[in-house]
């Protein structure tokens, strides 16, 4: 097993020998290539997971993993790496896996965005959302503050100044704690509170944080629902122009066996699933169901609450997401869900919250439980004192405050691998519900005189139907069954077609109880049946093919005798 260690973060070099090492070690089970190159060159590495022995990964049906597209959301490399690792050393050992990995495939792609994790990540970092490059501007403003570490300590916190006229005030009970004074409070010590930075043309007066030149939100420039920049801030100049993301995009598209996908994000301590832009009533009932029952098993598994993005995940009340990751849902009818790892909320026993609206606004009395829960638990990492620091535009100010980076956007250290294990037995089963065709019999009656019967009989041994969800169906983007005969050279093809579509097949997904007054007309509809005639001889061997691209493929030789 290679050496891997889920307490920390990989900067890139480290991440590609990790991965390269899986290959290595397991070569019947890993291989990585490159989907394309990011913004700055580095390869975008894709490890595919499956028993080779079994056959290879495009003749079976798939499941999609990724991490990191927002540069400092460096966990869900570490949730990526840690499902890698889960699927080879529990191959042949756990049932489950064993399964999974003879009958399916996994794409699993640990950082989507190599540059903006490797600012991140850098020994003096710089915090951008996403890509690092510049949009819709290639230029700085001139004036203002640069969020970054100016004291050098490898973390960016914050500034404060005391100010009469300040927002924020020191917590009564805890005076390293800033809290917002009370609309209508007066005759304390009131702060400026601001992001640790350096500042370029400071009057004395009027302090400004610099929008940072790098406005690229590769999170808002997928196909689906996407909106120029006025509509979606960070959307890009048009859906898939950055290479990233158009490196994901056309894998995906190049592999419509793929019947789902999970991203991960952090954080909330949440699973989210589409629509981001629609309601639940826009939704096929089939597919919200669907997604309910998914939604519940994650929740059992993981922990973490199931909700819906455009019911419980918006960033205002008047505004939807769009060009996300749903996009593989919207318009390619793949079930997608967004975890987002880590709650530190949750963490300091705050139970409920609702996740965005709480970064608006939350009690103080939250505050001061997560300050404490970093005091008792982290050892303060989560919040720093505060440090006197001669500020070369501001003279005498103090840095301290909340490490976001280290103890919000991503896990701390000692909380990184009980985080990231939460998530593969619910990752695995989700995979496990695909659709997978496979044989039911394949044979050959004689008829006399040289003809013969050939018969091709196959079923859908999965969960979900082979189309996998009924928005693929609406958006026409899978086809049916493919069934194929291959003669021997001197035969000839009677009756039937060589290549012929057959439906698709249902499975176990929609059907209804037992005690359901809705009747079940179509009971062995997870079956297909085709038959030719074949003129031969006995001996000779003819090949038959069924495949479906999400369901799988499967063989078959039959001796006529």
């Amino acid at each position: 097993m290679p050496s891997v260690r889920f307490d920390r973060f990989y900067r890139y070099a480290e991440l590609t020998d990790l991965l390269k090492a899986f290959a290595t070690e397991f070569p019947q089970l890993v291989s990585v290539e490159s989907i394309g190159r990011s913004h700055e060159g580095r390869d975008i590495w894709l490890a595919t997971v499956t028993n080779r022995a079994s056959g290879p990964a495009s003749e079976k049906p798939a499941f999609w993993v990724d991490g990191n597209i927002h540069s400092t959301e460096v966990a869900g490399s570490v949730a990526c790496i840690y499902f890698l690792k889960y699927l080879v050393e529990n191959h042949d050992t756990d049932p489950d896996v064993t399964r999974a990995l003879d009958t399916r495939a996994f794409y699993v792609c640990p950082r989507i965005n190599p540059d903006g994790a490797e600012w991140a990540l850098a020994d003096k970092p710089k915090y951008v959302r996403s890509s690092t490059r510049s949009y819709p501007y290639d230029e700085d403003a001139i004036e203002g503050l640069t969020v970054e570490d100016i004291d050098g300590d490898g973390r960016i916190l914050q500034m404060r100044i005391p100010d009469p006229n300040g927002l924020w005030r020191a917590h009564p009970d805890e005076p390293r704690l800033m809290v917002r004074r009370q609309p209508t409070e007066v005759g304390g010590k009131y702060y400026r509170v601001l992001p640790e930075g350096r500042l370029e043309g400071y009057d004395g007066f009027t302090l400004r944080v610099k929008k940072p030149k790098q406005g690229i939100d590769l999170n808002r420039n997928f196909p689906g629902n996407w909106r120029q920049e006025f509509e979606q801030l960070g959307a890009g100049p048009f859906p898939t122009s950055e290479p990233e993301v158009r490196a994901v995009a056309e894998f995906i598209i190049r592999h419509p066996n793929i019947a789902g996908g999970v991203a991960f994000h952090t954080w909330s301590g949440v699973l989210l699933r589409p629509f981001d832009h629609l309601p639940d009533t826009e939704m096929q009932g089939e597919d919200l169901w669907h997604y309910q029952r998914v939604g519940a098993k994650g929740t059992e598994l993981t922990g973490y609450p199931n909700i819906s993005v455009y019911h419980e995940f918006r960033y205002h009340p008047k505004d939807v997401i769009g060009g996300a990751f749903d996009w593989i849902y919207d318009h390619l009818g793949m079930f997608s869900w967004v975890v987002e790892i880590w709650s530190p909320m949750r963490e300091a026993g705050i139970e409920k919250y609702l996740y965005i609206d709480w970064f608006r606004d939350h009690p103080v009395e939250d505050d001061l439980k997560i300050f404490r829960w970093s005091e008792d638990k982290l050892g303060g990492l989560a919040h720093l004192g505060w440090k006197p620091f001669n500020h070369p535009e501001l003279g005498p100010i103090e840095i301290g405050g909340w490490n976001r980076f280290h103890a919000f956007g991503n896990p701390p250290p000692q909380f990184l691998e009980r985080e990231v294990a939460r998530f593969p037995r619910w990752l695995l089963w989700q995979a496990l519900l695909s659709p997978k065709l496979e044989l039911v019999t394949a044979d050959a009656l004689a008829l006399g005189e040289g003809a013969w019967r050939v018969r091709l009989v196959v079923q859908n041994t999965g969960w979900l139907p082979s189309y996998v969800s009924k928005r693929a169906l609406e958006r026409k983007v899978v086809r049916g069954v493919i069934a194929e005969i291959a003669i021997p050279r001197d035969g000839e093809l009677v009756a039937g077609k060589r290549r012929e579509e057959i439906g698709q097949l249902e499975g176990k997904a929609y059907k209804h109880t037992g005690i359901s007054f809705w009747p079940d007309y179509h009971v062995t509809d997870d079956r297909g049946k085709i038959e030719w005639i074949v003129r031969g001889k006995a001996g000779d061997t003819v090949e038959l093919v069924a495949r479906h691209e999400r369901a799988g493929t499967v063989r078959a030789s039959v001796l006529l005798q």
